[in-house]
């Protein structure tokens, strides 16, 4: 059974940085792609960051380029994304998902096949 676990949200200040975890299970390391996808109240969701296990491409929506970086930790078959700079904008519920194919932000909702339950992230100072 896939499981993708989130940890690491918070409340953090304009200016601050805050970094996200996603613990993976139930499939093989290496074969997928893991992104972060994040939703604020009233907002469609938006892709924000992802990353290939295999060879460690990773792509980033230019709302995020230059502030937020994606990694992973292929030994502990975890996926983290620091975030630095933020700005209320930054407000949402931060979302893990892989699937097996990346067709860009447009289609997330279609190559994610598998998501977890989300850790919010607040910037407010």
């Amino acid at each position: 059974e896939v499981q993708l676990v989130e940890s690491g949200g918070g409340l953090v200040q304009p200016g601050g940085s805050l970094r996200l975890s996603c613990a993976a299970s139930g499939f093989r390391f290496g074969t997928h792609y893991i992104g972060w996808v994040r939703q604020a109240p009233g907002k469609e969701r938006e892709g924000v960051a992802a990353i290939y296990t295999g060879s460690d491409n990773t792509y980033y929506n230019d709302s995020v380029k230059g502030r937020f970086t994606i990694s992973q930790d292929y030994a502990k078959n975890t996926v983290h994304l620091q975030m630095n700079s933020m700005n209320p904008e930054d407000t949402a519920m931060y979302y893990c998902a892989t699937g097996l194919r990346f067709g860009g932000w447009w289609s997330v909702d279609k190559d994610f096949n598998y998501w977890g339950q989300g850790t919010q992230v607040t910037v407010s100072s």
